[in-house]
């Protein structure tokens, strides 16, 4: 299960890299895959110090921090 998390987490930085400043909820509907194993990949990559976290008006969007 790790590997296939892994996996996710590279599709939701790849994700990030190219449309910048996105909502957890855009996150969540950009992939075929269960919205907790994207909060998985979210949180893997936050862990690793990767995302940055912005709240908003009606939630919260994620980008990659910059190093």
């Amino acid at each position: 299960m790790n590997k296939r998390i892994g996996e996710l987490a590279g599709k939701v930085w790849n994700h990030l890299e190219e449309e910048g400043e996105t909502s957890l909820t855009q996150v969540s509907n950009s992939f075929e895959a269960p919205k907790a194993k994207v909060d998985m990949a979210i949180g893997w990559l936050a862990k690793e110090g990767k995302l940055e976290f912005v709240d908003k008006n009606r939630g919260q969007a994620i980008n990659l921090r910059e190093n």
